[in-house]
Formats: C-alpha cells, sequence, structure tokens
C-alpha cells in the first residue's frame, strides 16, 4: 500500500476555510454593490423595457383567446339553429302524421271540439262584463281610502 507523502495539518486547514469564507463574503460584498449601481443606473429602462415587451405579449394573448372564443360562440349558434330546425321539422312531420291518422282512422260522426292551440273567441258580453267590474274594484278602494282616512284623523284629533 502506498503511504500518503502528505501529513495532516490542521492549523493550515483552518486557515483555507477561513481565506475560503472571506472571499465568499468579499465575492457578495461585491455583488451588492454591482447590483445597487445597476440598479441606479439602467434598471429603470431595463424594467420599462420589459413592461413594454409583457404589454405587447399580453395584448396578442387577448386577441388570440378573443378570436378562439368568437369562432367557438359562433360554432355553437350554428350548431343550435341547425339542432332547432331539425327538431321543429321533426315535430311538425310527426304532427302531420298524426293528423293524418287521426283523420283517416276516426269516424267522422265524433263531436267537433276546439284545440287548445288555438286563441278561443271571446264572447260580447264577457268584453263589456270586465269595464263594469274594474268600475266597482275603483269604487271600493276608492271607498276604502276615504275610511282610513277619516279614522286617521280622529286618531290624531
Amino acid at each position: 500500500m502506498l503511504k500518503s507523502t502528505r501529513t495532516f495539518q490542521p492549523s493550515r486547514l483552518g486557515e483555507a476555510a477561513v481565506n475560503a469564507s472571506r472571499q465568499v463574503w468579499l465575492a457578495s460584498l461585491g455583488a451588492a454593490v454591482v447590483t445597487r449601481d445597476w440598479v441606479q443606473t439602467e434598471a429603470g429602462s431595463t424594467f420599462k423595457a420589459l413592461v413594454r415587451e409583457g404589454s405587447v405579449v399580453e395584448a396578442q394573448a387577448v386577441r388570440f383567446v378573443g378570436d378562439r372564443l368568437e369562432t367557438s360562440i359562433s360554432m355553437a349558434n350554428t350548431v343550435w339553429k341547425e339542432t332547432r330546425r331539425t327538431v321543429e321539422s321533426t315535430v311538425r312531420q310527426a304532427a302531420d302524421v298524426a293528423v293524418n291518422v287521426a283523420q283517416q282512422m276516426l269516424p267522422r260522426s265524433l263531436p267537433a271540439f276546439e284545440l287548445p292551440m288555438l286563441p278561443k273567441r271571446r264572447k260580447a258580453a264577457a268584453r263589456k262584463a270586465k269595464p263594469a267590474k274594474r268600475a266597482a274594484k275603483t269604487a271600493v278602494r276608492a271607498a276604502s281610502k276615504t275610511r282610513h282616512a277619516r279614522k286617521a284623523t280622529t286618531k290624531r284629533g
């Protein structure tokens, strides 16, 4: 086995450690001074340039997302309209078939009836009754207000 020719010297090791840590300390002080000088002289313009670049990228991203969103909404509207047309035509066809089947299968002697979808005709008497009802309600309200007003004045006096 080879013997190491170097001998262990603790005093030299301690000096090397102190020198190395001192060099690290001095390097960090130098970095702090260089950073301070850079901040005082050049950092403002660099920061402004970074803000400008960020604004440009943000505007491009917003435009891109907006375009994609507009395209998606347009496509969804197109699909919705097509679906609606398809459903309406399918329901219309089914209703027509049902009416034809009913007309062919049901006997003609059944009593006539009104379809619920068609507006019902109002009779002339019903139209005249409504204004009379309104007049009666108005009279009742007016009488009620005068009673309340009389009660209020008798309580005050």
